[in-house]
């Protein structure tokens, strides 16, 4: 079994903004745009390397994707950042006629995603952004598993001409992909070989899902975990492949389970290979404040529920 291991966490955020550093120093078509959030964004090197390629906004998100939209039109890349509540649901309007409808090349970019964000509460703990964003024809939703690919999504993405809801979160998660990694839209990435169980998650359940698979090996069930980063368009390929071997699955996100990444796997499975599917997601809740730590194991988002759903699974094969 392939064991990984970390020597530092780190916020996802971080990488983002590191990404946009390196994006400000090498592509000068890209500019970015906030709404008062620049420390939480973490956007200020690119602000003090580039400041004739940043719009402070202000408390208002709309217009902010509006003005986004717009400034594609002169051949820029706007990268707009903000609180993923305040990405998506406030916006949704602006983000739909503006963006989608128009196919503009727009970076949406959303910190603060999901239950992690932690303390401030169910008013900004988003937990249906993907289902949101994923139903909008032609946007590409990513949702990135640590420090690292978080960078590297952001320095791709904005290669990638049209919409984009990039997704990643406040906590000091374990940093364990490669440094070095180049980042490809839409091709899940395979951590773990085995033939017992598939374990597919996301975001920052993709580590929760690594420490379930050496708790499992212990049990004497292998896994096989896949990190889906890229929820549309989804990698078809890699769940059938694996699902034909281990004949089962979990899928393992933090969103409501309506709506997000385990409903896109059950199409899939549903069209293709009907097998037996566990869900690690909200169960059609808000949030509340609390600790992330406290909050992902209230609501069930952590290894020992994946654990639990692989045993719940694996007795329906």
């Amino acid at each position: 079994m392939k064991t990984y291991t970390y020597t530092e966490k780190k916020d996802t955020r971080s990488g983002f903004g590191a990404g946009l550093t390196e994006l400000g120093r090498t592509n000068p078509n890209v500019v970015a745009l906030c709404a008062d959030l620049i420390g939480s964004l973490k956007m200020n090197q690119f602000i003090e390397e580039n400041p004739e390629r940043f719009f402070q906004i202000g408390i208002a998100e709309a217009n902010m994707m509006s003005i986004a939209a717009g400034l594609t039109i002169g051949g820029k890349i706007p990268f707009t950042g903000t609180f993923a509540n305040f990405s998506t649901g406030r916006v949704y309007d602006q983000i739909r006629q503006s963006i989608a409808y128009s196919d503009k090349n727009v970076k949406i970019c959303a910190s603060h995603a999901g239950l992690t964000l932690g303390e401030d509460g169910a008013t900004h703990q988003i937990l249906e952004d993907i289902g949101l964003m994923k139903m909008l024809p032609g946007m590409v939703v990513i949702n990135t598993c640590d420090y690292n690919q978080t960078k590297a999504a952001t320095i791709a993405i904005a290669d990638y001409e049209g919409p984009v809801y990039l997704r990643f979160g406040r906590p000091a998660v374990p940093v364990f992909t490669p440094a070095d990694q180049v980042f490809e839209i839409g091709k899940a990435i395979k951590l773990q070989e085995g033939s017992d169980v598939t374990i597919v998650a996301t975001g920052h359940l993709v580590w929760e899902a690594l420490e379930a698979a050496k708790v499992l090996h212990e049990q004497g069930i292998s896994a096989e975990v896949i990190n889906i980063h890229t929820i549309k368009p989804l990698d078809d390929k890699a769940i059938l492949d694996s699902v034909a071997k281990t004949g089962c699955i979990v899928t393992a996100e933090e969103h409501n389970h309506l709506g997000g990444l385990g409903e896109s796997v059950a199409r899939v499975l549903a069209l293709h290979h009907p097998t037996p599917q566990e869900f690690v997601a909200t169960d059609d809740t808000f949030g509340e404040s609390g600790t992330p730590v406290q909050l992902m194991e209230k609501y069930g988002l952590n290894s020992d529920s994946i654990v639990e759903k692989v045993h719940k699974v694996i007795k329906r094969k």
